[in-house]
């Protein structure tokens, strides 16, 4: 589905315009007029350095959301849904408002998580599996998902589903496991060990980009690299790259008695990624293949 070509550039909202969306603004300036959500005033000279516009709202106050009506031809949700409850009423609220006026309206892109799937025991599977969400985090975003995919059919948008692994990048706070490796956070030993899944955050802002020229209609993509590590081994890889020591292995019965649910929760979940539709629907070459490449820059 081709965006209007009435305008001299096609006019794209991101919501949620964080380090990624700031990578999508750098890298589509100039080709389209970009505006960027945002609560934060203080992050509008930010914003506008990326070369995007800001405009004052919040997801959690819907009478901020009104102008959104009929101001772009595409969307880029990456706004992560409240930290408690089973649902998604920012995702809610932001259909509502772009439904005054969805007319103008061709593309949504909808940066979702792998978290969707729980524990895949470390099978490699595609984006036809079933989710099943383990966590209310993950329960979260399946109705966000729902929620886009239902107001797309309903609507005639274009929606586009990006669901996405750990994000990294040497210049991304908190973007590379240097923290976790100087703090000497344990790591699971090899017998219980996960699969984890990546991508850096230039390829993800490149993914965002084409599933908005790309993407099909109602379609879930994976936005992952080809790595296929387990947790311990990513950590003792970028490890021996940084010369740092490598981290503890520990038991799984010890994880319990020493990190957090969130950190547990992480290490509860293996699987691999098939990321045929990134590379053959959206025809995005990743820059950074593996955690290889992006973690030597």
């Amino acid at each position: 589905m081709s965006l209007p070509t009435v305008f001299r550039r096609p006019v794209l909202l991101i919501v949620g315009c964080g380090d990624v969306g700031l990578r999508v603004a750098r890298l589509l300036a100039g080709r389209w007029r970009v505006l960027a959500l945002s609560s934060s005033p203080q992050r509008f000279d930010e914003l506008r350095a990326a070369g995007a516009l800001p405009l004052h709202g919040n997801l959690d106050d819907a009478a901020t959301l009104s102008r959104l009506a009929g101001l772009a031809d595409a969307v880029l949700h990456l706004a992560p849904p409240p930290g408690e409850g089973e649902g998604d009423p920012r995702t809610a609220r932001l259909l509502q408002a772009l439904s005054r006026r969805a007319g103008r309206l061709r593309r949504l892109v909808y940066g979702s998580t792998t978290g969707v799937y729980g524990d895949c025991g470390g099978a490699s599977f595609d984006e036809t599996r079933p989710v099943r969400p383990a966590t209310a985090r993950a329960r979260r975003r399946v109705h966000a998902e729902a929620l886009v995919r239902a107001w797309g059919r309903r609507s005639g948008v274009a929606v586009t589903i990006l669901r996405i692994p750990g994000i990294y990048a040497l210049d991304r706070a908190g973007g590379t496991p240097l923290e976790r490796l100087r703090r000497g956070s344990p790591v699971l030993r090899a017998e219980d060990d996960v699969y984890t899944n990546h991508i850096h955050a230039d390829d993800l802002a490149r993914a965002c980009a084409a599933a908005l020229h790309r993407g099909l209609p109602q379609r879930v993509v994976h936005a992952s690299d080809d790595t296929a590590l387990r947790m311990g081994d990513y950590f003792d890889f970028a490890a021996d790259l940084f010369g740092l020591p490598r981290p503890l292995r520990i038991s799984r019965e010890q994880a319990r008695q020493q990190l957090s649910p969130l950190q547990l929760s992480f290490m509860g979940e293996s699987r691999r990624l098939a990321n045929r539709r990134l590379k053959s629907e959206l025809r995005l070459a990743l820059r950074y293949p593996t955690v290889n490449e992006g973690l030597r820059g």
